[in-house]
Parts: C-alpha cells; structure tokens; sequence
C-alpha cells in the first residue's frame, strides 16, 4: 500500500492541529506508525486530548484512498513536508501545511526569491494598475510572483507577472479542481503551465470562508517578503502581512489614497512599520544583493528607454493637470522646476509621507513625474 494513504489518513483527522500532528510524526516517526498505534500509545504522549485519540483511533482508510483516486483522476501530485521537493523556507514555518496537492511545476523555492503580492478584492483602477505593474516587473527582474489568486489584486499581479516571464505560484483555498473565482479559469491554466497551482485542501473541497486566513500563511511562508497593495481596514491581505511578521518575513506596502477605505489598512501598515514601496524597484533593490545571479535590475533599461526621446509617448501635462486632485496638483506644482527629495517635498506641501507618496505615486503612473536614480523627483 502507498505510504501516502497514510499520510492522507493524518492530514485528514479533523481538529487534532498541525501543531500536534507534528509532534506525533516526531514521536512514532511516520504515519503509518501513528496509524499502528493504539489508544495506549497515544496517550503517552504530551499534549494529545481526549478527542485527539478519538480521531486517532478511527482507522478507516476509505477516504484517505477516495482522495488519493480523486487525485490520480484530476492529475494532482501530492506532496509532503517528508520529500525532498518540499520547499526548506516553508517547512520551517511554525505551522507548515502536512502535506499539499500541486498542478504545475514548482521552482526550486529554497534557491530562488519569491515575493508575495495581495490585496483587496474590490479594489479600485489604482490597485489594479499598480498590482499589474508590480507583478509584471518582479517577474520580469527574475523575482517569482506567488499569490491567492482571489479577485482584485492578486488576479492583477499574476496577469503582470505571467507576462514579465518568470514562473507564478498560486496558492488556493479550495482544492485544485473548484476554479474560484470562476472567471479566473484561463488564468490558471496560464499559472499551470508557467508555475505551480498548490493547496493544502483536497479535491473537492469548496471555497469554505474558513480555509482562507489559513492558506495566507504558505503565500507569506514561500516568499521572502509580502508586498500589499490597496487593503481596507479588515482584509485577508492584512492577515497575510501579520503571518509573514510572524514568520521573520519583510512587509512591503504600496501608500493609497488616504481619504480612500479601500486603502486604510495598507496605509496604517506604513505607520506600524512596514518597508514604503512606490514601484517594484523598491522591493528589487532588497533582494538584488542577495540574489545578485538570480536578479536582474530593470531600472537602467527603462532609464535607457526615457534617454531614447524618439520612444517617449508625448504627455499633454497641461491637459493631465486639470484632472488631477487637489492633493496631486499640491505636489505636482512643489516640484516644478527642480529636482526634489520626498522630504523636501513634506516640507514644501505641508503634507504628510504617506499623502505625499500616494500622490508621487499617481503622478509616476501618470507619466507626469520621474525619480531618478538619486532618489530625486522632478517632472
């Protein structure tokens, strides 16, 4: 019999915890020997309830071989926290998923820099114009994308990343057959074929509200950092920035309009400490020394594009102007004809960093503003 039926048999004992499910491993030291044991057994070991062995004792392998069929059937592999596959930086995790179904290809994680991006599902043309971008220059850097292919943001950032070349990994909440949202189907036949689709939920398994907050802590336990952009005051997004502190993880946060709720809770990770970024430069520049063979910086190349002056698309500024906010015209007339940095422009404005960085931000996307390499911005 497959030892993976028995793995099946663990993972699937309801309410006993990854926590326990661990020390149980570290004590009979396979599943099979947990399966084998009995009542006595377990009762020997610390911290193990009541209803614990209840679930233990039950021995029935009927769903544990439905799941394994299930998976042959829909071409999942199934792979766990024993294999050498198994990525290191995820394994160390306080709680790491026992095992987990995979379509697709995973890169080697443990060699390689991944960055998280997320954030919320109704956000607005802001957040998906910059989740997109990001996505797409991570990815075309060398950085590996990894998201919760929900709606909004996360969709956004992998149709960039899909696009900038790199390999994606999605990571679900439901099991690998249930498409959800169900208009994401072509994109993650897209992620399959240039990455990996995981989850730690077996076929079958319904987009439950449950599952999700507990798979945000493998989209922070795979990456270096997390990057959010536009969350509201309550956002799964924010859950996954509070995991990825937890597990040693940088934060990155994108500054949003400050009036706006769809940017409340990233806008309060900035004053509790997280990393500012106004483009994916930002996040590069963190890990470019660290991969310096796996990385390739993207912003020469796209200063070698502003230089070419016969490429550059003509921007109308005095027609842009007018449809901008109060708060942008502010900021955009502090800078006119000099070269500034974003203190100076603080003190100028009057405003605060992080109203000041939303509006550099906008304005950067409108093509009406650069920063250049000294960190200087002027129109």
């Amino acid at each position: 019999m497959s030892s993976q039926i028995y793995w099946l048999w663990l993972a699937t004992r309801h309410g006993i915890g990854l926590v326990r499910t661990k020390a149980l491993l570290e004590y009979f030291g396979t599943p099979e020997n947990v399966y084998k044991a009995g009542k006595i057994d377990y009762a020997a070991l610390d911290g193990i309830k009541r209803q614990d062995i209840e679930q233990l004792m039950s021995k029935d392998l009927a769903n544990a071989g439905k799941i394994l069929s299930s998976c042959e059937a829909k071409g999942c592999r199934i792979i766990t926290v024993n294999d050498t596959v198994y990525p290191e930086r995820l394994r160390n995790i306080y709680d790491p998923p026992l095992l987990f179904y995979i379509k697709g290809e995973l890169p080697h994680i443990d060699d390689l820099p991944v960055v998280g991006v997320v954030g919320t599902r109704d956000c607005t043309p802001y957040g998906i114009k910059n989740a997109e971008k990001a996505g797409y220059d991570l990815s075309q850097s060398g950085i590996i994308v990894v998201t919760g292919l929900a709606k909004g943001i996360d969709s956004a950032a992998v149709k960039g990343a899909l696009q900038g070349g790199s390999a994606v990994i999605g990571v679900i909440g439901t099991g690998l057959d249930i498409i959800y949202p169900s208009e994401n189907r072509l994109l993650f036949e897209d992620i399959i074929n240039n990455g990996a689709i995981i989850s730690e939920y077996p076929p079958g398994t319904a987009a439950f509200k449950s599952n999700f907050p507990s798979r945000n802590r493998i989209i922070s336990g795979l990456s270096l950092g997390v990057a959010v952009i536009e969350a509201p005051a309550k956002s799964g997004a924010l859950i996954t920035a509070a995991r990825a502190l937890e597990q040693g993880r940088d934060v990155f946060t994108m500054p949003g309009n400050v009036d706006a709720a769809s940017c409340k809770g990233s806008n309060a990770l900035l004053r509790e400490g997280a990393i500012p970024f106004i483009n994916a430069e930002d996040i590069i520049d963190e890990y470019i020394e660290l991969y310096p063979d796996k990385i390739k910086a993207i912003r020469n190349a796209k200063q070698k594009s502003i230089d070419n002056t016969s490429k550059v698309d003509y921007i109308d500024l005095g027609h842009k102007y007018k449809e901008l906010e109060t708060d942008e015209k502010i900021v955009f007339d502090s800078i006119s004809g000099k070269q500034l940095q974003v203190d100076e422009i603080i003190i100028t404005t009057g405003f605060t960093a992080q109203k000041v960085l939303a509006s550099l931000t906008i304005l950067e996307l409108g093509g009406m503003v650069r920063r250049d390499l000294d960190g200087k911005w002027s129109l």
